[in-house]
């Protein structure tokens, strides 16, 4: 259930509309609006049924919420999401493009990536420290040796630092590095995860599942957010399909079906959507159109010798070309390209 408040509602009465939902046992969460300020009640709403809520000041409205994803769902916000990205932000306005390659091998190829990328415009830089492989014997990254390679280029750049977290055990040390926790596919049903990486107030990059519905991946957001972390990212990556062209099937329609649903950002990541390098260009223009906040690209200084990922990531030049390519998409929605600065 969410309260509306007047357009005129004092601080006293939000705070007294508070306090007598949460007198009931249910939690509270204030969305605060250009014009009017909107409450979320999470709980037994069945309690609330006791109070004349329409007669306390300051109350405008009241409106179900019969969605299952209440934190996550559009009525429960007074307006877009924010969140913050180094200097920057990433929301309605500006088009963020988080670039890196899909390992941290070292730190020479990390610098030169964050170096190229940010020169390019990007306003983040992603590399994964650990990395969940389809095989045992395949890199599974450099582990607290790449998270630290990640904050050296951090401290040089500027760039803010995105990188996965794959097992509860692992959150606290990875929060010490990362700006933005990554939740990868494979992971978007792991509610433990989810929950763990809720508790902190940290930015959360949630990708969603190779065949998860538009409802699960919201239904994950709300674990994050349920835990009191609102800052939540969600990724369409591609899902599974009996197709085989593409390395995965970009699900194109779901961003702006997400946009519809949802307050939180929507990112694209074009790379794993469709497996290779010459594929990354187009989807990324498309995601711009259909009106996602940002994309999450691979990019590395030789994709040839890369440990994984070689065949869709984009080398320095074609980088650059794509970012220049996508001025005029994402200014045609009213948007302007963000960088770190």
């Amino acid at each position: 259930m969410i309260i509306v408040t007047k357009a005129g509602a004092t601080r006293e009465d939000i705070d007294h509309i508070r306090e007598r939902v949460e007198s009931l046992g249910l939690r509270t969460h204030l969305s605060v609006g250009e014009h009017r300020t909107i409450i979320g009640c999470v709980g037994d709403e069945a309690r609330l049924q006791s109070i004349p809520l329409l007669s306390i000041p300051g109350v405008e409205a009241v409106h179900e919420v019969l969605k299952p994803y209440k934190l996550a769902s559009r009525e429960f916000s007074g307006g877009e999401t924010r969140i913050p990205l180094g200097h920057g932000e990433i929301g309605p306005d500006g088009f963020s493009v988080i670039a890196g390659p899909c390992s941290v091998e070292g730190f020479d190829m990390m610098q030169s990536t964050a170096r190229h990328v940010s020169a390019s415009g990007a306003a983040g830089v992603r590399g994964g420290a650990f990395k969940p492989r389809s095989s045992p014997y395949s890199f599974q990254g450099l582990g607290e040796e790449g998270l630290r390679i990640l904050a050296a280029v951090r401290e040089e750049t500027g760039l803010p630092v995105v990188t996965e977290v794959m097992d509860t055990r692992q959150v606290e040390l990875v929060a010490g590095y990362a700006d933005v926790l990554q939740i990868g596919a494979r992971n978007m049903q792991n509610f433990a995860l989810l929950t763990e990486v809720g508790r902190l107030h940290r930015p959360v990059l949630l990708k969603r599942g190779m065949s998860a519905t538009i409802k699960d991946l919201l239904l994950a957001a709300e674990y994050v957010m349920s835990q009191g972390n609102m800052q939540v990212i969600l990724c369409e990556r591609g899902i599974r399909t009996f197709e085989t062209a593409t390395r995965n099937t970009f699900d194109l329609a779901a961003i702006p079906v997400l946009k519809r649903e949802t307050h939180l950002p929507v990112f694209a990541d074009p790379s794993h959507a469709g497996g290779s390098r010459a594929l990354v260009p187009p989807l990324s223009y498309a995601a711009a159109a259909a009106g996602a906040d940002g994309l999450l690209v691979e990019v590395h200084p030789d994709p040839e010798r890369a440990t994984s990922d070689g065949d869709q990531s984009l080398s320095f030049s074609e980088f650059e070309a794509l970012m220049n390519g996508l001025t005029p998409f994402v200014e045609a929605v009213g948007r302007a390209v963000a960088t770190a600065v």
